[in-house]
C-alpha cells in the first residue's frame, strides 16, 4: 500500500487525522504486508498506539501490547505531581499500583532516576507489558491492588491511576477504548470510585510518614473522592490542570 492508499483507507473508517496517522503507520510497519495488516487493525477501531506498539507520553517513549491501556495526556499532571514531591536524587519509594504498561513509574524515573520503584496490575497482559517497559527500572508484580505488592513498604509517593469511569458510563465511552482497553482498566464502579476508595482505605498502612497518594479523578468526583481519603485519615488536596483537562487528588499521611 501506498501512504495515499492508506490514507484513503483510513479516512473511509472515520479516522480524523488520516495523514498523521498513516505516516506513523507507514514508519512503522516492517515491510507491506505488515503495514496492510496494521492499516486493517487500526480501520477495525483499535487504538492507533497499540497498532503501532508504543505510545509517547511525558517525555518518554512507553511500549503498548494490544488490550493494554493507553496512557492519556491528562495523566502527565500525575507524573507532574509525583516529580514535585520527590527531591532530586533523592533514595524514595514510589509504587506506581494499576501500572498499566508502566507509563507513570518509567515517566517518572526519567525525571527522578535515583528513586526505587515497584508497580503492579491485576491483569497479566499489563503486567508483562509493563515488565517490557521497566525491566532494569523497576520491579513489577501480579496482584489486586496492595496484595501484589510483595513485602512492606513505607512508600513515600504512591501513584495509583484507578479505574474511574462509572459503570453505567462505559457504554458512552469512545469505541477505542470501549472494544480495546480492558474494562478492569476502565470500570470503577457507581460512581466510579470504588477502586479508589480500597486503595485510599489501605494507604495509612504503606505510605510513610508524610508520604502522599496520587489519583486522577473526575471534576464531578472531588467531594466524594475528598471525603474518602478523609474518611481513611489522610489530608486531602485537589490539584487542576484546565489545558490537559486533569484533575489529581493528593491525599497525605
Amino acid at each position: 500500500m501506498t501512504e495515499d492508499e492508506v490514507v484513503t483507507t483510513l479516512r473511509a473508517a472515520g479516522c480524523v487525522f488520516a495523514e498523521d496517522e498513516a505516516a506513523m503507520l507507514v514508519k512503522a510497519a516492517s515491510g507491506d504486508a505488515a503495514l496492510a495488516a496494521m492499516v486493517g487493525r487500526r480501520a477495525r477501531g483499535e487504538p492507533l498506539e497499540q497498532v503501532v506498539g508504543h505510545a509517547d507520553f511525558a517525555g518518554v517513549r512507553v511500549r503498548l501490547r494490544p488490550g493494554v491501556f493507553v496512557p492519556r495526556v491528562r495523566s502527565e499532571l500525575l507524573v507532574r505531581e509525583a516529580v514535585r514531591r520527590t527531591a532530586p536524587g533523592a533514595v524514595v519509594v514510589v509504587v506506581d499500583l494499576c501500572c498499566g504498561s508502566g507509563a507513570l513509574g518509567l515517566a517518572v524515573t526519567r525525571q527522578r532516576p535515583a528513586i526505587t520503584l515497584y508497580a503492579a496490575d491485576v491483569d497479566p497482559v499489563a503486567v508483562a507489558c509493563a515488565r517490557d517497559n521497566l525491566t532494569g527500572i523497576g520491579e513489577v508484580f501480579q496482584g489486586d491492588l496492595y496484595a501484589a505488592l510483595p513485602r512492606p513498604l513505607a512508600i513515600d509517593v504512591l501513584l495509583a491511576n484507578v479505574p474511574y469511569v462509572a459503570t453505567g458510563h462505559i457504554p458512552l465511552l469512545p469505541a477505542e477504548a470501549r472494544d480495546h482497553e480492558p474494562h478492569t482498566a476502565l470500570d470503577g464502579g457507581g460512581d466510579g470510585l470504588d477502586v479508589f476508595r480500597a486503595v485510599a482505605a489501605g494507604a495509612p498502612g504503606w505510605l510513610a510518614p508524610g508520604g502522599v497518594l496520587l489519583s486522577e479523578i473526575t471534576r464531578a468526583q472531588i467531594e466524594p473522592a475528598t471525603a474518602a481519603a478523609r474518611a481513611s485519615g489522610l489530608r486531602p488536596e485537589v490539584v487542576s490542570d484546565e489545558d490537559l483537562e486533569a484533575t489529581v487528588i493528593v491525599a497525605v499521611r
